[in-house]
């Protein structure tokens, strides 16, 4: 077997991920600017799923893909949404916004500025004129993110693909992984009957996931109870369909925001087979059935899903030289969008760390960060979408307790909390340290310079941000020269910020104030740096990048 520079002794790759989605490719692009040599993407379907799926990236996401310079890319894909929008609105009534979602150009706001899309909460509209942006979450919040960006995910997977190829990550669709052996130096994967070596294996292969069920992961949670369609159909006698979420005494449905899509939700029990083709004389029965429209007729079927409420974890997120990403960690219902943003989060948080890993930088037990950080996570976003089932059940007292939350919702602190908390703004690490911006997304500080930090952020390296004019000691950066950058500046509106060190997901690591002890912030900094930047000098295998 040959082996390929950089790559462990007798292995083909330093990482193989199974699955193309936007999780396993964004991870795998991550991979690759973190200093991973070959990188090596398999997918099952030979090409983009372009069944009706997730429809929105929350604000770390925005964040996230605009740091890595892919925000530009996705803006044709936006406007064709937008313009989407748009027709479905002057189709119901010409108001520009009959939809519910309270948005009439289908767009994020910037900095400050009350999001354009509010959003729900189990169906329950959030009104945007309600929602205060002033709070310390949305302080030098990315403007180009807002507080969310419409994007269907074939899209979104579609731009991850291209860049995963500009960086140089192999991608092999239409070959499933069959099995695998995990040795004590990496893993043998069977590929279709072919057998390749790997450092390590991540399972971002979904909800049904195979390498989380041939590597043994326990994944407790709560039974669906739900059957529920999301579909973009063909649909005569529509016209006594109320637009937006709509709930009934059966159950839930949707109509819009674009033409022809449809949601429906019942409550007497989940599907029997969820992965049988879903037909439009099925999607049709439903549809009448909760919307009590029974002239309505399904003529077509473009795209078409099931789902349920399945709500399931695994209890960690690595065993050994496997690991987990995205739905093959945790399942969940739809809705709130959080399932894709939770992701490619997961895929932010592990591609930096499994890279330094690989390439020799830091010890295995930087692994353990990734369960640490990300599984809190993924806990709060089933309970997220559990109470979401709760409050659309059709008994009485669910529908009791929905009209309790809708009073709630219709106040301004009710909607602010609501959109903080879809937003996803909220997000941040338990990471060691005491100044409020350690642990947190970093801030996107406008510079001296005429640049924004994010922009220092697009090479996936760690930097250190000195706003003072007194950089550290080179003793402290010196022996992390070549994976650290170091950029001196100031930032006009944060005064009294002295320096921060930002990891290369984009998160503080470390933080000080021009009023701190001058020894105590280089102790925490020559900490962190060992910590999260890794070993120095001969410990680090050299990378290049081909």
């Amino acid at each position: 077997m040959t082996t390929t520079q950089g790559t462990e002794q007798g292995t083909e790759y330093d990482v193989v991920v199974a699955g193309a989605g936007p999780v396993g490719l964004f991870l795998a692009g991550e991979l690759r600017l973190g200093g991973a040599l070959r990188v090596l993407v398999v997918e099952r379907l030979p090409e983009v799923d372009e069944t009706i799926k997730a429809g929105w990236i929350n604000h770390p996401s925005a964040v996230a893909l605009n740091r890595r310079g892919l925000l530009p890319e996705l803006a044709a894909v936006r406007e064709a949404v937008q313009e989407r929008l748009r027709a479905f609105q002057d189709l119901k009534d010409g108001d520009g916004d009959d939809d519910g979602d309270g948005d009439r150009d289908g767009g994020g706001g910037g900095t400050n500025q009350r999001p354009r899309i509010a959003g729900h909460f189990a169906g329950i509209m959030l009104d945007p004129e309600l929602f205060d942006a002033s709070g310390p979450e949305w302080a030098d919040a990315d403007p180009a993110a807002g507080h969310g960006l419409l994007m269907p995910q074939a899209e979104l997977e579609r731009a991850l693909g291209r860049w995963a190829e500009r960086l140089g990550v192999e991608v092999r669709r239409g070959v499933e992984l069959t099995g695998f052996t995990e040795e004590a130096d990496g893993v043998a994967v069977q590929l279709d009957g072919r057998t390749v070596r790997a450092g390590w294996l991540v399972g971002c292969d979904g909800g049904r996931s195979t390498v989380r069920r041939l590597a043994g992961f326990a994944f407790p949670g709560t039974a669906p109870e739900i059957t529920g369609y999301q579909a973009l159909v063909e649909l005569s006698g529509a016209e006594r369909l109320k637009a937006g979420w709509n709930t009934t005494d059966v159950g839930t449905y949707v109509h819009g925001p674009f033409p022809g899509r449809i949601l429906t939700v019942e409550f007497d029990s989940p599907p029997a087979d969820r992965y049988a083709p879903v037909t439009a004389e099925e999607l049709e029965a439903s549809l009448r059935r909760v919307s009590g429209v029974p002239e309505v007729r399904v003529t077509g079927v473009r795209t078409a899903t099931r789902f349920t409420d399945n709500a399931r974890q695994a209890t960690e997120y690595r065993r050994g030289r496997v690991l987990l990403a995205g739905d093959a960690a945790h399942v969940h219902s739809p809705f709130g969008g959080q399932g894709l943003n939770l992701g490619l989060g997961d895929a932010l948080n592990l591609g930096w760390k499994l890279a330094a890993v690989v390439g020799g930088r830091a010890p295995e037990s930087l692994l353990d960060t990734y369960t640490a950080e990300r599984h809190p996570i993924g806990a709060w976003v089933l309970d997220w979408t559990r109470a979401q089932i709760a409050l659309m059940r059709p008994d009485r007292h669910a529908r009791a307790l929905r009209r309790v939350v809708e009073d709630l919702a219709g106040s301004g602190a009710g909607t602010t909390y609501l959109v903080n908390r879809i937003s996803g703004v909220w997000q941040r690490y338990d990471l060691p340290g005491s100044h409020p911006l350690t642990g947190a997304s970093a801030p996107d500080l406008p510079l001296s310079d005429g640049t924004r930090l994010g922009e220092h952020l697009r090479t996936g390296r760690p930097l250190l941000l000195d706003l003072t004019g007194s950089p550290a000691p080179d003793t402290l950066t010196a022996p992390y020269a070549d994976r650290l950058t170091v950029l001196t500046t100031a930032c006009p509106t944060r005064p009294t910020l002295k320096a921060l060190l930002v990891r290369p997901d984009g998160f503080v690591a470390w933080a000080a104030d021009t009023d701190g002890e001058e020894k105590a912030d280089e102790d925490g900094l020559a900490a962190a740096l060992e910590h999260w930047v890794g070993r120095s000098g001969a410990g680090a295998r050299a990378l290049t990048r081909g």
